[in-house]
């Protein structure tokens, strides 16, 4: 796509803190964003709590906030620099939902900044988990039994319905931040409160488990033409009940049929179409090799 001459100057937000290990993909692709953008002549204003990251380094941006990520600290920085557009969606859960936050509160139309890398409403439909369940409904695609909760009473009454052991999702979250397998009420009961408090919204999707399936990936990049690529397959080592970020992984699938990525690959860009999402996405997959269920558990709209 050719440069775009109404931006001139980009605010970048970063994840924030992150561990060793976890989440070095939002501080690789910031910085990589950092360089790109620089290099096509775009002027850089970079955000982020943590200064141990490479993208906080001196002279990656042309100038660096180590500040807190919130509304009030985001609002100060725009007032100040004035930046074009703002680039959320390196910065994974934090960008995102701080951008949401931005856009309903009024300050980016306050002060002019355009959301670039992913609309503002994409993100909603994202990541609420109501939302997106309807979304799944309407495109045809297979979900874990679910239902929202906005009280640990709900999830309680959900968790007896589907029968234990159950999933806690809670919406609008950091890296599964609350949430949880559980097998028994007490647990849950824990999860759940947690779960809440965590969200930014209050709510927590209580899902059927898929333990035991194959967990099964795609990353899609789709531009604003509607263009659709598939970066990689990515096929999980461990089954579902490993946390992704802690299984290994082949990309390409090496036991996993053409016609089922044929299908995987579908849904995928199907639901990326329907997210109207720009930009990178992740898309994850459960699949019953039993029965050939395949479900979709949720989409990362991030690097």
């Amino acid at each position: 796509m050719p440069k775009r001459d109404d931006i001139k100057k980009v605010m970048i937000i970063g994840s924030g803190p992150i561990v060793i290990g976890q989440a070095c993909e939002f501080d690789y692709s910031g910085t990589q964003a950092c360089k790109a953008l620089r290099k096509l002549g775009y002027e850089i204003v970079l955000v982020n709590s943590n200064p141990a990251t490479i993208m906080t380094d001196p002279g990656m941006a042309d100038v660096t906030y180590i500040e807190p990520l919130n509304v009030q600290t985001i609002e100060e920085i725009i007032e100040k620099e004035r930046p074009d557009a703002l680039l959320p969606n390196l910065g994974g859960q934090t960008g995102l939902n701080l951008t949401s936050e931005l856009a309903r509160s009024g300050i980016l139309e306050k002060y002019g900044v355009k959301v670039i890398g992913v609309a503002v409403d994409a993100i909603e439909r994202g990541e609420d988990r109501i939302a997106f369940k309807e979304t799944m409904e309407r495109l045809g695609i297979d979900m874990p039994k679910s239902e929202p909760a906005f009280s640990v009473q709900d999830a309680e009454r959900i968790a007896s319905e589907l029968g234990y052991p159950v999933v806690i999702r809670p919406a609008y979250c950091l890296g599964g931040t609350g949430g949880g397998l559980v097998y028994n009420v007490e647990e849950l009961r824990t999860v759940a409160s947690r779960g809440i408090s965590a969200s930014l919204v209050g709510q927590v999707l209580v899902e059927e488990s898929v333990l035991g399936w194959e967990e099964l990936e795609l990353e899609v990049v789709r531009d604003a033409k509607n263009q659709m690529i598939t970066v990689c397959f990515i096929e999980n080592v461990d089954a579902m009940g490993v946390h992704t970020g802690d299984s290994f992984c082949t990309a390409p699938m090496l036991t996993i049929d053409a016609e089922l990525q044929k299908r995987l690959q579908k849904h995928s860009y199907d639901i990326v179409e329907a997210i109207q999402v720009i930009g990178g996405t992740n898309i994850q997959f459960a699949h019953n090799p039993d029965t050939g269920r395949v479900v979709v558990i949720e989409i990362n709209p991030r690097t």
